[in-house]
């Protein structure tokens, strides 16, 4: 068999007697664990059926009543309770999952029974881990009916998974703040997860064959919390999800989606097809002894719909280029399974292995990927090519030119530029002094001047995420005597991302990325000439200019920050209005950078955010973007470009002045400008 060519060719399996090496066990089911921490909230231990403490209400999927299985013969599926929350090893002790740092990304597929390897610092927080559920107040306003969280939307689903990411990035940015014991493994993301099931704030709690609604093929996710939030696949750590249904007197397992992150001896190179690795065995266990797999919990369902020749969803993992040790998992679409058989492993056992085929006529999802990770290497030239950097070296990481819709040469000239130009006569902030800190600023450390100026929260996550909007994000400058690296200086460091200017078919030239980027994520600043207001009205300025940035337009207003009521004793009121002492408008015409090609959407997925940090004794401020949400690879990003405040005063309702918007979005305001 050679796994990934386009034959995909299998050994026989007819002469193989399943049966008389496999062991079928009755399946069962197991309550989350999420781990407690010093600076968390108190945990509840509480067993499966009770008692409980006062205050505590027991929620789907967790000790929740059994749904009635659904009659094969109906097309819709009630939810069965989750099967394999946890994954006991065969020493009787709960497998954790995930990497050490809760902000390197999510955890790898590691199916039932089927141990790693583990540091000294994972060991202690197994022993940490314990079935715990946080008591709940119910009386939360979740602000998504019981219908939305049966079954959601699109609208939902994102709601869903940007409350998760907020909550997510406050605790980080919480955990950063303290001091924690001696290999304690933060998870935020299991703490964000279980305060969000507690709260109700979850979606799509039918489980189903097929379509999830709302979860768009190509979406990726960062942690597999994500995923069972939005009902894409229920299991934390099992690679195979699956539901019951009844069949006559008969019950039987019925998978409806897999994950698929290198983990195992899956072959998963080819684009449309995947030949996927059973679970269980401990055939990947470097410290168990490995025995044969055995035709139970998601093999049986996997076998089971290969006979019923039902859709399963496939969700892939995929290295993170930004993150190396992180993995982005991302939404493969629709796939059936052809056949299936049980070969002799690298452990030298029988697994079973399943061919599972995708459907013709969805979007691109693992393709994308795999283009371009061949441009990456070289194997393949990108069609459309102009140029391979167009900023010359100016940015650390190169921006290809591409056009492969017309003939277009490139955009007009203009000069590249990584960040504002002042006018030396022109002042912005009065004087101001940097930090006295002279190795990394501490978060939480109110002797950092810099802290004390973001309301004594350091403003990014360890790993440079922006935690909320501001006001003013204060950044430490370049004369102040921290290290260089100082994580306060997340977007004067250059680009994060790999970026292409690309042709549009309708909206002129474009900027996307290679990289998947996190919700939070530092993209780039909007470059150019800072021009006075009074000095562009007089000259006339702007007026015919498609390159200005003007922090004076009245921009939609947008929820992005975590709630102070999810996470219990946060006082954290942080307001998401700007606060800019001064009108700032910027010319990219002439001079700029990337930014200037970013179009407008009126459901943008970027946002500004200003930020000042002191240079020469003065305070100057710059207008960073960040992403709003997760961004699939070779997705346009875009911004609100906002309106005119004297169209507003005016009651100006008319297109004078104004463009018309082709963004597409069903939220489309017409007309932007």
């Amino acid at each position: 068999m050679e796994g990934g060519s386009g034959s995909n060719s299998v050994p026989p399996s007819a002469t193989f007697d399943k049966s008389r090496v496999l062991d079928v066990k009755p399946l069962r089911s197991l309550v989350p664990v999420f781990p407690s921490s010093p600076q968390a909230p108190p945990f509840v231990c509480a067993p499966p059926s009770g008692p409980f403490p006062s205050g505590f209400s027991p929620f789907y999927p967790f000790n929740g009543p059994q749904p009635t299985p659904p009659d094969l013969n109906q097309h819709t599926h009630t939810p069965a309770p989750l099967r394999s929350f946890r994954a006991p090893q065969s020493n009787g002790k709960m497998a954790t999952d995930g990497n050490a740092d809760g902000s390197t990304g999510a955890p790898t597929k590691r199916p039932v029974g089927r141990p790693r390897s583990s540091s000294a610092s994972q060991k202690k927080a197994k022993k940490d881990l314990v079935f715990t559920l946080a008591v709940v107040d119910n009386n939360f306003v979740l602000g998504i009916t019981p219908a939305q969280r049966e079954d959601g939307d699109t609208e939902v689903v994102n709601n869903v998974r940007m409350r998760f990411d907020a909550l997510r990035r406050r605790l980080s940015q919480l955990e950063d703040a303290k001091e924690s014991p001696n290999g304690w493994i933060r998870r935020a993301d299991l703490k964000a997860a279980n305060i969000m099931m507690s709260k109700g704030l979850r979606t799509n709690l039918r489980k189903r064959v097929g379509v999830v609604p709302g979860v768009e093929v190509g979406d990726i996710f960062f942690f597999r919390m994500e995923m069972c939030l939005v009902g894409l696949h229920s299991q934390t750590m099992a690679g195979i999800d699956y539901m019951i249904v009844r069949a006559d007197i008969e019950e039987d397992p019925l998978a409806v989606s897999i994950v698929s992150s290198g983990g195992y001896e899956d072959e998963a190179e080819d684009r449309d097809v995947l030949i996927y690795s059973g679970q269980g065995g401990n055939v990947n266990s470097n410290k168990k002894e490995a025995a044969d797999q055995k035709l139970e919990r998601g093999n049986l369902a996997l076998e089971r719909s290969l006979h019923r020749n039902n859709e399963v969803r496939v969700i892939r993992g995929m290295k993170d280029a930004i993150s190396p040790t992180a993995k982005v998992y991302v939404y493969d679409g629709l796939y059936r399974i052809q056949e299936s058989w049980v070969e002799k492993g690298k452990s030298g056992c029988n697994i079973f292995k399943y061919k599972l085929v995708r459907l013709p006529g969805q979007p691109g999802a693992f393709d994308v990927w795999k283009s371009i990770q061949q441009w990456r290497e070289g194997f393949s030239s990108r069609i459309g090519l102009i140029l391979p950097d167009l900023t010359s070296g100016t940015e650390g990481i190169p921006v290809s030119l591409v056009n492969d819709v017309d003939e277009e040469k490139g955009p007009a000239y203009f000069t590249y530029f990584a960040s504002v130009k002042y006018v030396k006569s022109f002042k912005l902030t009065e004087p101001s002094c940097g930090c006295n800190c002279h190795n990394a600023c501490a978060p939480g450390d109110l002797n950092c001047s810099c802290i004390r100026k973001n309301g004594g929260d350091f403003p990014y996550t360890a790993n440079g995420v922006l935690v909320s909007r501001r006001p003013l994000v204060h950044e430490c400058g370049p004369t102040c005597p921290c290290i260089p690296n100082c994580k306060n200086r997340v977007t004067q460091t250059g680009l994060k991302v790999r970026l292409e200017v690309f042709k549009t078919k309708d909206r002129g030239w474009g900027l996307r990325s290679w990289d998947p980027i996190r919700a939070g994520t530092f993209i780039c600043e909007y470059a150019g000439e800072v021009i006075e207001k009074v000095k562009a009205r007089q000259d006339g300025e702007g007026e015919d200019d498609d390159y200005v940035f003007d922090t004076t337009r009245v921009y939609e207003p947008f929820k992005w920050n975590c709630e102070p009521g999810l996470v219990e004793g946060d006082g954290n009121d942080t307001t998401e209005e700007y606060s800019i002492p001064s009108p700032l408008i910027i010319s990219a015409k002439n001079v700029g950078n990337v930014a200037r090609f970013m179009n407008h959407s009126c459901n943008p997925n970027v946002f500004w955010q200003p930020v000042a940090y002191e240079q020469n004794s003065e305070s100057y401020f710059h207008i960073a973007f960040f992403a709003m949400k997760h961004i699939p690879p070779m997705t346009e990003l875009t911004y609100d470009y906002g309106t005119s405040r004297s169209d507003e005063a005016d009651g100006n309702d008319s297109l004078h002045g104004k463009k018309k918007c082709l963004c597409g979005s069903p939220r489309c305001r017409g007309c932007f400008g």
